[in-house]
């Protein structure tokens, strides 16, 4: 193996792990969206699964409880989004923004015992993966379990969503309540059910930067991803089947940030660190130029222009 399949491949594994959290956070997400919903409070819901997810680990040990907790702690803080904009009738982005808050405000809170704590994250596969293989050798010997689960999750949400019967009650829901309640479906359970699955998903993620990507706690270390994979699902246009290419965007951007930090580039650290949220920005402008939302769904784009 040359060092260039080397290097291709470690820099391809530092994507891929460094997108993981958003996978999850973005296919959740798209869910919600394309059932005609927005939640803007997708930040908090990562933070306190994030916090949780560290908590849990570093009480009991074993980071997949952390991944457990992560994920029921964000699926609750989206119940409080799905009750106030389907039961009680709220703005959508006033709920979102307050949810963002709840959660920063949880997590700083409950999480200050957190910061300086080890875990024991999850372990690399390096040494039982195809070491002499070129590119994939490094790839596979350097995954984690939560790189592996956002590589299966992603597909498979998206199968379901375009294959099953279910997916297509969901995607008529986001299209036009009024038709799917004529037609004797419930817009407001099957929303209240994306909400709720979207809560999970971001909590698992944010478990899975603070358990497995970075191995820490520090207040606020979600560093606005929530409010990427908002702006992210758009770049995806709205299809599960697209999250992992473009979830990968912001993952390669953050690899190749740090990849230049380490080579001392002559660039402040500082304006590296934003390369990745300049390159989502970037594609998301161009998508939206092109575009102009018009692979939104109907219902969604209804809620747009109130």
């Amino acid at each position: 193996m040359t060092t260039f399949d080397i290097v291709l491949g470690s820099f391809l594994v530092s994507a891929l792990r460094s997108a993981t959290p958003l996978v999850f956070v973005l296919v959740g997400e798209t869910l919600v969206q394309r059932t005609g919903s927005i939640n803007l409070g997708v930040e908090g819901q990562m933070l306190v699964g994030a916090m949780a997810g560290y908590g849990a680990a570093a009480l009991w040990g074993d980071p997949w409880l952390g991944l457990v907790a992560g994920a029921v702690a964000g699926m609750l803080l989206s119940s409080v989004h799905g009750l106030l904009t389907l039961a009680a009738r709220a703005n959508q982005f006033a709920s979102g923004l307050a949810v963002w808050m709840l959660g920063f405000g949880l997590s700083a809170y409950y999480g200050a015992g957190l910061v300086g704590r080890k875990i024991e994250g999850f372990g690399t596969w390096r040494g039982a993966g195809p070491d002499s293989v070129p590119v994939l050798g490094p790839i596979v010997a350097g995954m984690t379990p939560t790189v592996l689960l956002a590589l299966v999750v992603a597909p498979a949400v998206a199968w379901w969503f375009w294959r099953t019967r279910t997916g297509l009650v969901w995607r008529a829901v986001g299209e036009s309540p009024e038709a799917a309640r004529a037609a004797g479906l419930r817009p407001i359970r099957v929303r209240l059910q994306a909400i709720l699955l979207g809560g999970l998903l971001s909590g698992l993620g944010g478990a899975a930067l603070s358990v497995d990507h970075t191995r820490t706690w520090a207040e606020g270390m979600t560093a606005g991803r929530g409010l990427v994979a908002v702006g992210l699902v758009i770049v995806a246009r709205w299809n599960p089947w697209w999250v992992l290419p473009t979830a990968l965007l912001f993952g390669g951007a953050e690899a190749l940030a740090l990849r230049l930090q380490t080579a001392d580039a002559g660039v402040s650290a500082h304006l590296l660190l934003t390369l990745p949220y300049i390159t989502s920005l970037a594609v998301l402008t161009l998508t939206c130029l092109r575009d102009r939302g018009q692979a939104a769904p109907a219902g969604l784009r209804a809620v747009m222009d109130r």
